[in-house]
């Protein structure tokens, strides 16, 4: 029986090793991705997501979705489809190692934004954004929950409103699709253009 114990020890410290994320790896397997998210995860087109310093748990989730279907993303067919679970945890353990974007936002409109961030609005049953994504943009990593702060405001739009249609469906209990029908586009882009500068100009 110590010898069996021992013996499934090692075959699972050995299994865990096998599959052990390689961001160097990773970086070499992301040139793909350069074209739309850049060379170190930060894109210049505000359609696409940054993904530099976003959570490795999350954009594995994210990546294994599309991969497989759950998550519809048209511009990204073809680009995974036959990448392995070891090539996209490769690839998320390189872009959660690189600096996340710090966002300039337009003050004006991203300080109507912040109350709806920190405090939702009671009224229309939204929660605060802060519950999942905390005062600091940061997300929650072991929830699988992304970091927001310096997203691209065209991109957090673009997912809201999927969100919202029902378009976009990979959302945990239907949590973000919750939230995001009972916000009016107004509201939608407050939160998104505060969310870009939570590093930035509105802290």
């Amino acid at each position: 029986m110590k010898k069996l114990l021992i013996g499934l020890t090692l075959a699972i410290s050995t299994a865990g090793f096998v599959h052990a994320a390689d961001p160097a790896a990773g970086e070499q397997k992301a040139a793909v991705c350069a074209a739309c998210h850049g060379s170190d995860g930060i894109s210049s087109v505000a359609q696409w997501p940054n993904l530099a310093g976003q959570h490795f748990s999350y954009l594995e989730k994210q990546m294994l979705d599309i991969r497989d279907g759950r998550r519809e993303v048209p511009e990204m067919v073809g680009i995974i489809d036959n990448m392995s679970d070891e090539d996209l945890r490769d690839i998320a353990a390189f872009y959660a190692q690189q600096s996340a974007n710090v966002g300039q936002a337009k003050e004006e409109l991203a300080m109507k934004g912040r109350d709806i961030y920190r405090a939702g609005n009671i009224a229309k049953g939204i929660p605060a954004c802060t519950a999942c994504h905390m005062p600091n943009g940061k997300g929650n990593s072991p929830a699988a929950f992304p970091a927001v702060s310096g997203q691209h405001t065209t991109y957090t739009i673009n997912q809201l409103n999927n969100f919202r249609s029902g378009e976009r469906d990979n959302d945990p209990s239907a949590m973000m699709r919750t939230i995001a029908e009972k916000m009016s586009d107004s509201e939608i882009e407050a939160v998104a253009e505060y969310m870009f500068g939570l590093h930035g100009t509105n802290r």
